[in-house]
Order: C-alpha cells, then structure tokens, then sequence
C-alpha cells in the first residue's frame, strides 16, 4: 500500500491545510522532541540547485528526528538506465520511507509516487507545482493576518513558468482569499483567468487594494526573447520601487519566494520596506516542512 504523498496542495483539504499551517505554528512556538520521526530514513533527491529549499527540507528533517540522506543525481543510478520505478523499489527496500525530490521535469514526482511504497514531497517539478512554498507563503500570509478569507493577494511577473504561482493560487482560492494575477500577455495569459481568479496588466491600478503582493522571479531560464523581448519595458510596468511602495495600504506586506533579481522585479526600497516578509518567508519554511513531515508520515495528531 503506497503512502501518501504531497505532490500539490490539490492533494489536501481546506482542512488539512489550515491544519498543517496551525502545526507548523505550533513548531514555531515551542520545537517538538526529536521523536516525531525518530527511525524514519528520508532521502533528499535533488536534479536542480537550491538553497532555501534544500536547506530547509534538511534542517526540518533533522528537527523532527529523521534519519536524513542526501542522494545527488550523479551518485543515484538513474544515469547508468536505471528505470525510476527500479530506483523506487530499491529505495523502498531499503527502508527509505520519504522521498523529497525537485526536478526540472513537470510530473516527475508524480511518476516516482506511481512506483515508490512510502511517501514522496514535491519540493518543485519544472513549472508546475512547488507545494511546500505555497504553504510557507500562506503560513506567513496567515500569521500577518490571522487568516486568508477574504483577502486580497496579487501575483506578479512570470506567472506563466512559475510552479510557485501555480501552487499558491490552488492554496489561496481553498482558503477563500481573491488572487489578481498581474504581468504582461506572454507571462500572464488570458485563459489564467477564472475561478476567482482575475487577470490584470496594470499594476498600479490595482495595487491600493491588495493586502499583499507576492512578487515573482523572472525565469531567464525558462523564458525566451519572444516571450520576454525588453527587461527594460518589463522593469517599468512591474517592477515595485519606492513609489509603488508607497501606493500600497499601511498595512500591505511584499512577498518573494526567491531568489529576487534587483532591478527587475524590486528595487532595494523593498528590501527596506516595513511590510517586506521575504526572511519571514524563509523562516516559515522550516516549520511547514516539521509540519508536512509529520502529517505524511504520523496523521493528524488531535
């Protein structure tokens, strides 16, 4: 019997989710015993660079008890043909019962989820879903507030390629808040449109009535020149600067999931920003990490 996994935040209830955030709160406030997953192996199997999510993944591992493996692509034998359900099978046999995995392939834990026993965690797969960031996102977005109800979150930039976007509009429409995707055509389509979702391509119309705006990475990357032909034209209608800033209520906060590139998405007035939560945000990602191991791996504690 396969265990669960967390592939996207569609693989939770309203409930579950709002459950996990009171978890990770709860982490926060006082460092659970490292019991939760004592003998439990968890490897971390990573295909693309990462700092904050890499990191965190291993510190909270190490707080909740587990016994953490590091497995980079060039020492697994996926690289010799071995087949990813062979990979699965192997790990399981050996007593691994989570997999943390990024790659840049969209669905690529879905498929390792389809041949492994235990439990996987999608910590991103190319542009399609980062999970555990939204949820950091909205524990932070939560702690602000004292809910997500009712809200009102605007994402900019590279909605289009960003697994980041993708996730937080799941996790903020089952919470009831009212999400504004804003950007230029190429990054922020039309049919993105819907489902309490609008679509907007000026910024600053829009941004006196936001409580937050969740700022998002240009994927150099992932873009082309057709898709994004001037940083300059981009910088100009969306990047937030002192005079964005200061259009934004008093009570506003600025999020990024990182890493930011000044001068395109921000200038350094953000960085001094009183409502900026981007170090918030990072420090929220170890307890929602605590809190998603431990929901996967023991259930719900009551």
């Amino acid at each position: 019997m396969r265990g669960r996994s967390l592939l996207d935040l569609d693989d939770l209830t309203s409930d579950e989710t709002t459950y996990i955030l009171h978890r990770a709160t709860a982490f926060a406030a006082r460092p659970p015993a490292r019991e939760l997953l004592r003998g439990v192996c968890v490897v971390n199997l990573f295909f693309e660079p990462s700092t904050r999510t890499y990191t965190s993944f291993s510190i909270a591992e190490q707080r909740v008890g587990a016994d953490v493996v590091a497995l980079p692509p060039g020492t697994s034998s996926l690289g010799k043909g071995e087949t990813l359900a062979d990979t699965a099978l192997t790990l399981a046999a050996m007593g691994v019962r989570v997999i943390v995995t990024r790659h840049p392939e969209s669905g690529f834990p879905y498929r390792l989820a389809d041949s492994f026993s235990g439990h996987v965690i999608n910590a991103g797969d190319g542009s399609h879903a980062h999970p555990t960031q939204a949820l950091l996102d909205l524990l932070t977005i939560w702690t602000e507030f004292g809910r997500i109800e009712g809200l009102r979150v605007a994402l900019v930039g590279d909605v289009l390629h960003s697994r980041v976007a993708r996730s937080n509009i799941i996790g903020l429409r089952r919470l009831g808040a009212d999400v504004t995707l804003v950007g230029p055509p190429t990054l922020v389509p039309d049919t993105m449109a819907g489902g309490g979702v609008t679509v907007t391509r000026d910024l600053d119309a829009i941004l006196p009535a936001m409580d937050v705006v969740m700022l998002l990475r240009i994927q150099r990357e992932r873009t082309t020149s057709a898709v994004l032909p001037s940083l300059g034209d981009y910088a100009r209608n969306y990047r937030v600067g002192a005079e964005r800033l200061a259009a934004l209520n008093a009570r506003a906060i600025v999020l990024h999931p990182g890493p930011y590139n000044r001068g395109v998405e921000l200038t350094e007035d953000v960085l001094g920003f009183a409502g900026w939560r981007y170090a918030q945000q990072v420090s929220h990602g170890v307890f929602i990490r605590m809190a998603v191991l431990d929901f996967l791996v023991n259930g719900r504690v009551t």
